[in-house]
């Protein structure tokens, strides 16, 4: 039986290393058991026709098997938990809130999470950043308070199982790790130190990290060198 293939970069700068959205596809699917191969992309190479192809944003990750390609990492993950036992429950109900976390994580609490990091790393050196930060850290309060409450003293976010939706939301979750926005949050704070416990996120992380072998191109290395400064500052 072939192997399916996913796209990740060969090389980002290092505050981005450990969080590209193919570590979602690999964590999956280690999960299931499932091996695959990596077809690695330098920088540049995602804007290209051929990548285009499968992937018409430009981003990574994309999966291919057989005669099937995808693209969105939440819409992989998803494939791969219908395809594989062991990330959606066989109750339909529960594999119905599984899917729902899914969608919530990707949909609900990590938009907010995104725009800070918008403003403190990809445009920390713009004047409206830095204004527009209180407003920000304000809305993912908000929304780590209501997934800390609804949590509440379970293992993961619908009991006892580890499904496709603690996946996601803890990988949403985790680009926040270090921040005092997760940390005061300690419910949480816990919930993604369990899931990054788990033998097949280690495995998918550290076979995303031995894959940064490649150098940033020159203009993207000029840019790293003059906004370091500023993104330090935002943080």
């Amino acid at each position: 039986m072939t192997r399916p293939t996913i796209t990740a970069f060969d090389w980002v700068p290092d505050f981005a290393q450990g969080q590209v959205r193919d570590l979602r596809v690999r964590w999956a699917l280690e999960e299931v058991g499932q091996p695959y191969d990596v077809r690695y992309l330098s920088q540049g190479q995602q804007k290209a026709p051929p990548h285009r192809a499968c992937q018409p944003f430009g981003q990574v990750p994309t999966y291919e098997h057989g005669d099937l390609t995808l693209f969105e990492s939440g819409a992989i993950v998803l494939h791969i938990a219908e395809s594989h036992p062991g990330l959606l429950p066989d109750d339909p109900n529960a594999r119905a809130r599984a899917i729902e976390w899914m969608f919530a994580a990707l949909n609900t609490v990590e938009p907010p999470i995104m725009d800070h990091a918008i403003a403190t790393l990809f445009e920390a050196d713009k004047p409206w950043s830095r204004p527009r930060l209180p407003a920000i850290m304000a809305r993912i309060d908000e929304r780590l308070g209501e997934v800390a409450a609804r949590l509440g003293d379970r293992e993961w976010l619908d009991g006892d199982a580890f499904t496709a939706g603690d996946l996601l939301m803890a990988a949403v979750l985790r680009i926040l790790r270090g921040e005092s926005a997760l940390e005061k949050h300690a419910t949480l704070a816990d919930y993604v130190a369990r899931a990054e416990d788990r033998p097949a996120f280690k495995r998918a992380y550290g076979a995303q990290m031995a894959g940064f072998t490649g150098n940033p191109p020159p203009e993207i290395a000029a840019w790293l060198k003059k906004n370091t400064q500023a993104m330090g500052e935002m943080r």
